[in-house]
């Protein structure tokens, strides 16, 4: 989320979680004001190997309920925040070579993975990976699904025998970088339910 009236907007329609990204690079780069939403939604925080202080400072600024760490963080990172209470979404980026193995390091450290796919940048590539991959994931951690999803996919996601805990909308829904579509999630929240 990017522009204020469109969080409010979005807001309306209670989603779990809302993401505010906080990597300068980003198209979708957030440095406004958050209004006021209601306070079942989780405000998360999205870094790309950032400073633990600049974590910090955004969470206590922005009164964030979640990180989601999309770089290369590692699981001394994780442990420090999360020894403070934080709540930690660790991102990792899919293609048809990852090994899962990769996640054990992590396990114990963060609340939740976020899968997505791996493209030129750390996320929002707008692109799906092979969901097939997924069957490899031996876990119970519950996870975010992320990458280029659309309402076409719904089917598609039902079918997955999974602990998927949430959906990342994002570009498919998207009018510009940042500004949501009311509509078109309202499309994909009714359908999936």
């Amino acid at each position: 989320m990017k522009y204020a009236e469109n969080v409010t907007e979005v807001g309306l329609m209670l989603p779990d979680y809302m993401g505010f990204i906080f990597w300068k690079k980003s198209l979708r780069f957030f440095d406004g004001i958050i209004p006021e939403i209601p306070h079942s939604i989780k405000k998360t925080g999205v870094f790309v190997d950032a400073p633990i202080e600049e974590i910090r400072f955004k969470i206590h600024k922005y009164k964030l309920d979640l990180v989601q760490l999309h770089g290369n963080e590692t699981p001394d990172l994780c442990v420090r925040l999360s020894n403070e209470g934080i709540k930690i979404i660790k991102v990792f980026s899919i293609n048809n070579t990852f090994n899962f193995d990769d996640l054990q390091p992590f396990k114990g450290v963060c609340d939740y993975f976020l899968f997505d796919t791996k493209g030129k940048s750390p996320g929002g590539n707008g692109t799906k990976f092979d969901w097939e991959i997924l069957q490899k994931y031996k876990s119970t951690k519950p996870f975010f699904l992320s990458g280029g999803i659309g309402i076409e996919d719904i089917d598609s996601i039902k079918k997955l025998d999974l602990p998927i805990h949430a959906i990342d909308l994002n570009s498919k829904f998207e009018t510009a970088p940042g500004l949501k579509d009311p509509l078109l999630l309202q499309q994909f929240q009714t359908k999936l339910r």
